[in-house]
């Protein structure tokens, strides 16, 4: 399973939505960097593939950030991302 997290402003959550293909997922990823790139889409609208009829609809000039990761279940309290830890 794969995880598109979204950081949104001013949100101390970010938003998740899951694929189960590597390919659907780098899709997304593409298709929300494109989205904020591009700036002349207002909003987007994600679904996920895990929970059913789960919908989110973000408005693109808030997002900050976007990061795609593979989600295991290694039971490791580190967060998936970057981290200025050494």
């Amino acid at each position: 399973m794969y995880c598109i997290e979204l950081t949104i402003k001013l949100s101390p959550m970010p938003l998740v939505v899951q694929r189960k293909e590597h390919g659907d997922a780098k899709r997304l990823y593409s298709e929300v960097v494109d989205a904020i790139q591009k700036g002349n889409q207002r909003l987007l609208e994600l679904t996920c593939e895990k929970v059913e009829d789960k919908r989110i609809t973000v408005l693109v000039s808030e997002i900050t950030a976007v990061q795609i990761y593979e989600k295991t279940s290694s039971s490791t309290s580190k967060r998936p991302g970057f981290s200025l830890q050494n």
